[in-house]
């Protein structure tokens, strides 16, 4: 018996059966079996040209989705049964991440065992639609919230407000055929919602393992006016199903108010119809209030009070008197704007007029965030070689209080910024400045980047479009054409800047500053280090810092935290580390935050701090991994959706061929390789020793040093200290060498 039944139903949609089945082809599971209930001729003959992978089930044109999916559910032998549409999509290895998750499950939860089973498996999705790619969803913070284990719906009601897909969830085969007539309906979100309602338990995956491709609206058969009315049969019909479950009603509920209101709110809809909608919109509303149920304050509170009270005229009147405001409201805002550009505009023009001032440097990280990464590294030396050129940061207003004290700096937007912008000699970042900052050919650019790069940039990005997201290229090029100096850390990254940044700047093959602490530090800097964090001697610190992903909407830990650190032990700690993009938020790290094994490190910089007092490093596609090899301390690779992410995003190699030391695919291998002690064997050492060669190739704690003498002080490169051979490097003493 297979563990999974994949359940492909409907017609060759615009032809995207194809390319679904193609994937499913590209990636074949041997525990999983492929069922085609192929709805007219096209769609039979194409999933025909894919046998004998797919079982084919051929119907007639005309057959609405219910239908086929309950004749290819009454083909499956699986264990689980997973029904795509012949329009969506797969994310590679999406199968696979399935089939093992309920592999899990099973094992948990085997037959005949007196704990009602889990009997929907929900996970993350994608959107494709006419405009976008592989857009993120929404869904990932509430998956991240329930966690890994099963869970009666009571206690997780607010997996009731994921995307309403049959398609993001799997079915335990047992639990479809007792509920099959019930979920059968051409409704998909009623049948997406009741099989919630009615399994023993839920559990989560907390990837995206499908995706949903809207169709153009305008490529779809019109819809009535009145098959708006349906969405208040939905939401009564399943609010049925709560029975006494207050949480579960509650949670639909909300969902069902706000779907009324913004259908009333953004339908044209004939005047009757209309009418008619909001009469028995309003009746649902008061039938269902669930006890002692508060409405959200603001306007939101005003329009469900007026839905309640059954008031059509009020609220088409609070309707127009709200959009004439907003109206108003944004004519005064674009105005004040434009008077405002025209204002900063002639002022930088007027300071561009002004001669450079060979003394002034600017400096910018992260988008404004602040002193740190390679920028802060260079400021620093550049203090200490070149004390006369005088620094000045550009940094957000929300980010000037957490400044180290005495730094002179800007704020976007201000008048200062502008003229400091337009009369500095060097200018230094580590992104872009903006696409109005106009380059003087007096001056300098230095772009030192901030990661070696796994993952595809720049102009690699275009064949990548869930990577690239509506990024204006031409405007990028213009941006790169103003660079003078590109830094790199090897010669991997040159080639592939050259590539992906293509233009006439000299690339400075001289390491990454920030890398340059890694080399400088002593045994006294570890250890206080590690006292900053509160990590006793003879603990191990394992620091986990995953990247962010194109396909996720916010940072969604992919590991049981709490369920890790009890694995590894009282004598490891967990320092967890959210990407920057989520300005240190990471509120799915919220309530774990004060357990003294694992400490929320998301908002400490610098981060070259943590890897000092870090024993081993987990990260998935993070650049971290090229900075702390230059420690040569254990790395472990937590690769639990290396296809997913290699497929939508892209990369520059294999890093599963490549890697910086072991490789885990799932929870259990990851702690399985630190219980074992595999994180710091032989053939881990040799691992990393390969990966230090060719990624930390001009990393030997001189960098910044190099970059001021040529870039501020004009010193030829022959007059530079040269790298020293990877074999003559000492880094930093591990903790173990630094309390010894």
């Amino acid at each position: 018996m297979p563990q999974l039944s994949v359940i492909v139903h409907g017609p060759n949609a615009q032809g995207h059966l194809t390319e679904l089945l193609d994937s499913l082809a590209a990636h074949p599971l041997p525990d999983a079996e492929v069922i085609v209930a192929a709805v007219g001729d096209w769609a039979r003959e194409t999933a025909e040209r894919h046998a004998p992978e797919t079982i084919v089930v051929p119907l007639p044109d005309g057959t609405g989705d219910a239908a086929a999916r309950a004749a290819g559910a009454a083909r499956a032998s699986g264990r689980w049964l997973h029904f795509v549409h012949a329009k969506d999509g797969l994310p590679a290895g999406a199968p696979r991440l399935i089939a093992e998750r309920t592999a899990e499950l099973d094992a948990t939860d085997p037959a005949g065992a007196a704990e009602t089973p889990v009997d929907v498996l929900l996970f993350d999705h994608v959107t494709t639609t006419w405009k976008t790619a592989a857009a993120p969803s929404s869904d990932g913070r509430h998956l991240a919230a329930v966690g890994r284990a099963g869970r009666p719906l009571a206690e997780a009601a607010g997996l009731l407000r994921l995307t309403p897909l049959l398609g993001n969830r799997a079915l335990r085969a047992a639990f479809w055929r007792t509920h099959e007539e019930e979920l059968t309906t051409d409704d998909e979100p009623y049948a997406a919602h009741a099989a919630l309602l009615h399994a023993g338990r839920v559990a989560c995956l907390n990837q995206p393992a499908y995706e949903h491709r809207v169709l153009r609206p305008e490529s779809l058969p019109p819809r009535a006016p009145e098959d708006r009315l349906a969405l208040i049969d939905r939401y009564e019909s399943l609010l049925a199903l709560t029975r006494d479950r207050r949480a579960p009603r509650t949670v639909l509920y909300d969902l069902m108010v706000r779907d009324l209101v913004r259908t009333f709110a953004r339908e044209d809809l004939p005047d009757p119809v209309a009418r008619e909608f909001f009469r028995r919109a309003s009746l649902a509303a008061v039938r269902w209030r669930p006890e002692g149920h508060r409405r959200p304050a603001g306007l939101e509170g005003v329009r469900h009070g007026l839905l309640e009270e059954g008031a059509y005229a009020k609220y088409r009147a609070f309707q127009t008197a709200n959009r004439t405001r907003r109206a108003a409201r944004k004519a005064v805002r674009t105005r004040k704007r434009q008077l405002g550009a025209k204002v900063r505009d002639h002022q930088y023009r007027r300071a561009l007029s002004r001669p450079p001032d060979p003394n002034l440097a600017v400096f910018s990280a992260y988008w404004d965030r602040g002193v740190a990464c390679n920028p802060a590294a260079i400021a620093a030396k550049l203090a200490e070689l070149a004390p006369h050129i005088h620094p000045v940061w550009v940094v957000s207003k929300e980010n000037t209080a957490l400044l180290p004290p005495g730094t002179d700096h800007v704020v976007p937007g201000t008048r200062r910024y502008w003229e400091t912008l337009a009369t500095a000699t060097y200018l230094t970042n580590n992104v872009n400045f903006p696409n109005a900052v106009v380059k003087r050919p007096d001056a300098i650019h230095l772009q030192t980047h901030h990661g070696t790069p796994l993952k595809r940039m720049g102009l690699d990005q275009m064949d990548h479009p869930a990577a690239a997201k509506g990024l204006d290229f031409a405007a990028l090029l213009a941006r790169i054409d103003k660079w003078d100096y590109s830094v790199s850390a090897n010669s991997h990254t040159t080639r592939m800047w050259e590539r992906a940044y293509p233009s006439r700047y000299t690339s400075l093959d001289y390491g990454y500053p920030r890398n340059d602490v890694f080399y400088t530090s002593d045994a006294r800097a570890v250890r206080a280090a590690r006292d900053r964090l509160g990590i006793a001697p003879g603990r191990t610190a394992v620091l986990y810092a995953p990247t962010h992903r194109d396909y996720e909407a916010g940072f969604t830990p992919r590991l049981d935290l709490a369920a890790l650190a009890d694995r590894l032990g009282e004598n490891t700690v967990l320092l967890v580390r959210a990407h920057y993009f989520y300005g240190g938020a990471a509120s799915p790290l919220t309530g774990l935050r004060r357990s003294g094994r694992i400490i929320d490190v998301s908002s400490y910089d610098p981060v070259e701090e943590l890897c000092l007092a870090a024993d081993a490093l987990v990260t998935d596609y993070s650049s971290i991994m090229f900075d702390y090899a230059n420690l040569d301390r254990p790395i472990v690779i937590y690769a639990d959706d290396w296809e997913t992410y290699r497929t939508t995003r892209g990369v520059y190699f294999d890093l599963m061929a490549e890697p910086p030391g072991q490789v885990a695919r799932t929870q259990e291998e990851l702690a399985e390789i630190f219980v074992s002690g595999a994180w710091r064997d032989e053939s881990a050492a040799k691992a990393r020793a390969a990966f230090r060669r060719r990624f930390c190739e001009y990393d030997d704690g001189r960098a910044a040093e190099r970059v001021v003498r040529r870039v501020f002080l004009g010193e030829p490169e022959e007059s530079l200290p040269p790298v020293l051979p990877i074999e003559d490097r000492t880094p930093a003493p591990t903790p173990e060498e630094a309390t010894a």
